[in-house]
C-alpha cells in the first residue's frame, strides 16, 4: 500500500484488513510511502512506513488509498514514475477514492474508464480529460488499473480482487471475516452502480435474498414483483435503478455466481451444476460462464477448485 500525503485511515485500513497477511490468505501486505518513516494522514492520524518506493520494484499489487485535496497539486514525480515502472514490469494497481487521482498522473487511466469518489468526479475529469470518468459506479476493473469510488466502496475492489486472484469460496470467506456483503455480480470489467437505496431498497433487499434461496425453481419478473408487493414494471424501474441489472439479468447473474461455487467447492458434473442452479443444462451454463465470465465452467473450476 502506498500511503501519500493526508491519506485517508479507513482506505487505507480496509486493503490492510482485507489482505491481511495470515493462514488463509496468500498474501503479504506491506506499507509504504514516498520515503520510509512518517507520513502525515487525514483526519488527526499519521502513518508510520517501514518501506520507500523500492517496494514498488517487487510487489504484485499496489493498493493507493485515497488522500486530502488531490485536485490542489499533483503527487511528487518520484512517485508517478514509481507507478508506472511498477505497472511496465506487471504489477496492477488498484485506487480507491482519490487515489485515482494519482493514478491518473502517471496517464495510465488514459482512454480507460475509471471512477473516484463522487464528490471528487468532476475535478478528476477536469484534470484529466482522458480518463473515461463515470461516476455512478462502485469501482472500475480495467485488467491491470482499477479504481474505486468512496470508501465503503473499496471494500467491493478488494473481494473483487480476491474473487479474481482465488476463486468466489475465498472472496466470500473474507467477506463473513469483515461482516461485508460478499459480492455484486459482475464480469471481469464490472460496474456496479452506487445509486442511493430509496424506501424500497429494504423491501426489494428482502426480494433479492428471497430470490436466492430459490435459483434451482423458475424464476420470472412476475413472481419477483409479486413478493415485493408492486407491478412488475415498478419492480423492473426501481430493480435497475438499484442494482443496474434488469430482475432477470441479475437472477442470472446469481445463478452463475452459485454456479462458480459449486464448481470449486464440490465434485458435481457440469450437468448436475447447471440443473442444480436453474439454468437447465450443460450448455445452457457454457453459454453464460462464457458471457459473463469469458471462461468455460471446466475451465474455471480447474483454475479455482481448492482441496478441502
Amino acid at each position: 500500500m502506498l500511503v501519500l500525503e493526508g491519506a485517508k485511515p479507513l482506505d487505507v485500513g480496509i486493503p490492510a484488513q482485507v489482505f491481511t497477511t495470515r493462514a488463509s490468505m496468500p498474501y503479504e501486505v506491506h506499507v509504504c510511502g514516498a520515503a520510509p518513516g512518517l507520513v502525515t494522514g487525514g483526519d488527526g492520524l499519521s502513518y508510520h512506513v517501514a518501506h520507500g518506493l523500492e517496494a514498488l520494484e517487487w510487489a504484485d499489487t499496489v493498493f493507493i488509498p485515497g488522500y486530502r485535496h488531490p485536485d490542489r497539486e499533483p503527487p511528487p514525480a518520484v512517485v508517478v514514475e514509481a507507478l508506472r515502472a511498477a505497472h511496465e514490469r506487471g504489477a496492477r494497481l488498484a485506487a480507491i477514492s482519490t487515489g485515482a487521482f494519482a493514478l491518473a498522473a502517471t496517464g495510465l487511466l488514459d482512454g480507460r474508464r475509471a471512477t473516484t469518489h463522487w464528490h471528487y468526479t468532476q475535478a478528476l475529469r477536469a484534470g484529466h480529460p482522458l480518463v473515461r470518468v463515470d461516476a455512478n459506479v462502485l469501482f472500475v476493473d480495467e485488467g491491470s488499473v482499477l479504481t474505486s469510488a468512496g470508501a465503503a466502496s473499496g471494500i467491493d475492489l478488494c473481494l473483487h480482487l480476491v474473487r479474481r486472484d482465488l476463486g468466489v469460496g475465498v472472496a466470500n470467506h473474507a467477506a463473513r471475516r469483515l461482516v461485508a456483503a460478499p459480492y455484486r455480480s459482475g464480469g471481469q470489467a464490472q460496474y456496479v452502480p452506487r445509486s442511493l437505496p430509496e424506501e424500497l431498497g429494504p423491501v426489494f433487499a428482502a426480494t433479492r435474498q428471497w430470490a436466492l434461496e430459490r435459483l434451482g425453481e423458475p424464476l420470472t419478473l412476475g413472481d419477483l414483483a409479486r413478493n415485493a408487493n408492486v407491478s412488475p414494471r415498478t419492480f423492473s424501474r426501481r430493480f435497475v435503478e438499484d442494482t443496474g441489472y434488469t430482475p432477470m439479468q441479475w437472477v442470472l447473474r446469481a445463478r452463475v455466481d452459485v454456479a462458480r461455487e459449486l464448481l470449486e467447492r464440490t465434485e458435481l458434473g457440469v450437468e448436475q451444476v447447471a440443473a442444480q442452479v436453474g439454468l437447465g443444462t450443460g450448455a445452457n451454463l457454457r453459454l453464460h460462464f462464457q458471457r459473463i465470465l469469458g471462461t468455460s465452467p471446466s475451465g474455471y473450476r480447474e483454475t479455482f477448485a481448492r482441496g478441502e
